[in-house]
């Protein structure tokens, strides 16, 4: 395993979009976003493709690529951020300079699509990635305080550390208007399976981690505890069949545990058909498993280092969650 520096302020972040294009993020979300870093001491820069766009409102893959590399073997940047996710990502992979983050072990950090990235360079290289905000994600202007917390505690501070939950959750459109929000109370972490558990903390939206079955690319599973989310488009039916793909996979008879992100509303998911799709698992039995995580397409949310121990304990109405 290794892991890279935490950031620290002075740290240069380099935002580039493997996914699609930051022209599709409002200007005044940018702004947002960029102060939001800078007050923390970083300097923001962009890769030089960062916005360019084609049909697809994405680049071509050498554009994408130039850009990982610059931002790789540029010695100021400490930290790569992803724009925004999308639905592209894993058409990097043949090309990704893997050697180059091997040789310049930085942090990543991004989620949703990006996952065919974090997850990639995690079993390519041991390098500890980040799966939590995008750089856009930053440009919310409320609500943002515990994504923030857990951003600080996963890559500014030396862990471990404890993942609690919020008092509030919300799955507004906040990117089309900032101020129209609604927020839902949070009364913890729902216990599915009680049970405690220690293992290799690999985490990833399901629809795009499933993109790297059968790939030289995909994680090794032994020994892990999985965290899955996916957005509004995975309904009951396409998230029990995703999972059981997952549950496929070699080695995942040797998983350890499992944690789900809160459902978007729209998917249309309720407690009791995720309830039915967990339990019917058998490779699921007998291990913790808990839902309404904040790893999600619903905010907030946590920022999960990709490869760490992470040790979880759901007995008795309590969920305990340590980053070691």
């Amino acid at each position: 395993m290794i892991l890279p520096n935490y950031l620290s302020a002075g740290d240069e972040i380099r935002v580039i979009a493997p996914s699609r294009s930051l022209a599709i993020i409002k200007a005044e979300n940018i702004s947002i976003a960029q102060s939001r870093l800078e007050k923390l001491g970083f300097k923001v820069t962009y890769g030089k493709h960062t916005s360019t766009h084609d049909e697809f409102f994405s680049s071509s893959v050498e554009d994408r690529i130039a850009d990982i590399i610059d931002a790789l073997t540029d010695k100021n940047v400490k930290a790569i951020f992803t724009a925004i996710g999308g639905f592209n990502a894993n058409q990097l992979l043949k090309e990704f300079p893997f050697d180059l983050v091997a040789e310049h072990p930085k942090i990543w950090l991004g989620y949703s699509d990006i996952t065919a990235l974090t997850l990639s360079i995690h079993a390519k290289t041991g390098l500890v990635t980040y799966s939590g905000p995008h750089f856009s994600s930053f440009g919310m202007k409320y609500g943002f305080d515990y994504t923030m917390e857990y951003f600080k505690k996963a890559i500014m501070s030396p862990l471990p550390f404890e993942i609690h939950a919020a008092e509030t959750w919300s799955d507004d459109p906040w990117y089309m208007d900032q101020e129209m929000r609604t927020y839902h109370p949070q009364n913890g972490f729902r216990i599915v399976q009680e049970g405690c558990a220690e293992g290799k903390l690999l985490c990833g939206n399901l629809s795009t981690w499933n993109l790297l079955q059968g790939t030289e690319w995909m994680p090794d599973l032994s020994n892990s505890i999985l965290v899955v989310e996916d957005d509004f488009e995975s309904h009951p039916s396409i998230f029990d069949r995703m999972l059981t793909s997952l549950l496929h996979q070699p080695n995942a008879n040797l998983i350890r545990g499992l944690v789900v992100g809160r459902f978007q509303e729209a998917s249309q998911m309720t407690n009791y058909a995720l309830d039915i799709i967990l339990k019917s698992k058998k490779e699921l039995a007998n291990l913790p498993i808990i839902a309404d995580f904040h790893y999600s397409h619903t905010f907030p949310l946590a920022t999960l280092p990709i490869g760490r121990q992470l040790s979880l304990k759901a007995k008795e109405n309590k969920v305990d969650l340590y980053i070691k």
